[in-house]
């Protein structure tokens, strides 16, 4: 088992910047990828990013390229989601996600292919 927990979200202005963290523990680690997903009110969960375990294959959903970046820490068994230039419709509950090692773009992006969840950290927005 992984056990997968969310932190760093709040209430920012439209504009504004935030970091999310992802610390895991339980079994290893190692080899994990891992995504950010998030689910606005009324809305279906939708992916954000995701990253794998060397750091260096990385997809984002397209409204959140060049406005998000995420990165991880092996030796702290951490990922982060570096949000800048937030918009309200950023606004939802944001829930990291690991899935054993690295696949296809479509599996990484769907969030069935994830076997492990955190339990959300919520990120709001005003305008």
């Amino acid at each position: 088992q992984v056990q997968l927990v969310e932190s760093g979200g709040g209430l920012v202005q439209a504009g504004g910047s935030l970091r999310l963290s992802c610390a895991a523990s339980g079994r290893t680690f190692s080899g994990y990828a891992m995504g950010w997903f998030r689910q606005a009110p009324g809305k279906e969960r939708e992916f954000v990013a995701a990253i794998s375990w060397s750091g260096g294959n990385t997809y984002y959903a397209d409204s959140m390229k060049g406005r998000f970046t995420i990165s991880r820490d092996n030796a702290k068994n951490t990922v982060y989601l570096q949000m800048n230039s937030l918009k309200p419709e950023d606004t939802a509950v944001y829930y990291c996600a690991a899935r054993p090692y690295w696949t296809s773009e479509v599996k990484i992006r769907n969030q069935d292919e994830y076997a492990y969840w955190g339990q959300g950290t919520q990120v709001t927005v005003s305008s």
